[in-house]
């Protein structure tokens, strides 16, 4: 069992406009592959993705935005909550609009959705997280995680946030976070 809970409910959620704020990230990892018996070597990505529990496709982790927390907490926190991972924010990709067949509440009676997504670079993962019964985690190449993406703001994030930072020289945007863990 996880000594790490997850956040439920909805009473510190943050709304704006009529708007679900929602944060999350793209976790990713360097591999370096060797090529022709060991005389060159490439970078490849990895991107984690995660089963959606409600209904098939593979997602990235992202969850509301509550009031006692910046976004970037937040989208750091999911990771830990739904993923298991832990690691460092090095990018923001961008805001994202959507619309949630799931997620109407009195403040978003049309489920409407704004999710800010962040590059975070992973590492850790975790042998136990909050809803690791509920989850599997996938490490994916950037094509493979297109293809599987559930959902189009998502594909839209991978495809015009994330490979246009990767295609930037991954350079680092956010300020360091401290090695101090909170847990």
């Amino acid at each position: 069992m996880s000594e790490l809970v997850a956040r439920t409910g909805r009473h510190q959620q943050r709304y704006e406009d009529g708007y679900r704020l929602i944060a999350g990230c793209i976790p990713f990892k360097c591999i370096n592959v060797e090529n022709n018996g060991g005389d060159s070597s490439e970078m490849i990505v990895e991107v984690l993705m995660i089963n959606s529990t409600s209904g098939p496709g593979l997602l990235f982790p992202k969850g509301g935005w509550e009031n006692d927390e910046t976004v970037e907490e937040a989208a750091v926190r999911e990771a830990v909550e739904e993923a298991g991972v832990r690691g460092d924010l090095m990018h923001y990709l961008g805001c994202y609009s959507f619309k949630s067949k799931t997620l109407q509440d009195e403040y978003s009676p049309e489920g409407l959705c704004r999710a800010s997504m962040y590059a975070l670079y992973v590492e850790e993962e975790l042998e136990s997280w909050p809803e690791k019964s509920q989850r599997e985690r996938s490490w994916l190449t950037i094509p493979e995680a297109i293809a599987c993406c559930r959902h189009a703001w998502m594909r839209e994030a991978v495809e015009e946030g994330f490979l246009k930072w990767f295609a930037d020289g991954m350079v680092r945007t956010l300020p360091e976070k401290s090695k101090k863990r909170n847990s």
